[in-house]
């Protein structure tokens, strides 16, 4: 087999996240080494082994491992054609030292909705512009990796907050064209980030983030049918940039902005 190496890291705008790491490797193996942040890493193809305080561990596809920072691991590929992997560094912002010890006891989580959530994530991480979209799964992912570490201390589901979510919503109404980050969103309506997205989520039944894409599309049609180029509307709706429009008004309205301004001008 020809050893092949695939790698792509960069650095989102998002708190927390230090760095995105996807790779491909059929042969390598790392040597024994220690990060500063933690490892958020999960596995589409093949299967790693690696060794954490002295035990073995492995990396099916349908876990999520983490890392904890300052404790050495190696790794190298446990299946004939290598492994695709998919990392993310975590600051000690979403997990504190006291989750460390946990965290080496037991670093393999079998958790499919915890998988799912990193998957999209990184989906996020990857498209310039939905830096809110990220935030907020990011503080999901946070709170439901503090509940395996420490299930007995983690928080309650206390439902839904109606007036916080109401808060929410006045603030991405109000911040529609600007946006807001998930942290700024959290001081101004005085509620921790995940209790935030997850009242928000159980009083109106959809997540912050697509409420806030959803308005903006709206926006964007009007704007559009008033005649408005695509360029022009990605900025005045919100959007980051175009192409960041259009991804979005073809997942929301079933078509693209310039196809939709044109029944507009037919009619």
């Amino acid at each position: 087999m020809t050893s092949r190496q695939e790698i792509s890291a960069w650095r989102p705008q998002v708190a927390g996240v230090v760095e995105v790491f996807h790779a491909h490797f059929t042969e390598h193996a790392y040597p024994m080494h220690v990060h500063d942040a933690w490892t958020l890493l999960i596995v589409d193809d093949g299967e790693v082994r690696y060794d954490l305080d002295r035990y073995e561990r492995g990396t099916p596809r349908d876990t999520v491992s983490l890392l904890p920072p300052h404790v050495p691991h190696n790794g190298s590929p446990a299946s004939p054609h290598g492994f695709h992997k998919r990392v993310l560094y975590l600051d000690m912002t979403q997990l504190d030292e006291s989750f460390i010890g946990p965290a080496v006891d037991g670093p393999d989580l079998t958790d499919p909705v915890l998988r799912r959530r990193v998957d999209r994530l990184h989906t996020a991480l990857a498209n310039p512009g939905d830096e809110f979209e990220a935030e907020s799964r990011l503080a999901l992912i946070r709170e439901r990796l503090r509940k395996h570490l420490r299930p007995s201390s983690a928080l309650g589901d206390t439902g839904p907050d109606r007036r916080i979510a109401q808060s929410l919503r006045d603030l991405l109404d109000e911040r529609l064209r600007e946006g807001v980050t998930l942290e700024e969103a959290a001081q101004t309506v005085r509620a921790h980030p995940s209790h935030l997205v997850r009242a928000f989520s159980g009083a109106f039944n959809i997540a912050p983030h697509q409420y806030l894409t959803a308005r903006r599309v709206d926006l964007a049609r009007r704007l559009l049918l008033d005649g408005q180029a695509p360029s022009a509307v990605a900025t005045a709706a919100g959007f980051y940039d175009q192409s960041h429009l259009t991804r979005h008004f073809k997942r929301v309205v079933g078509t693209t902005p310039g196809r939709y301004a044109r029944t507009g001008t037919s009619n």
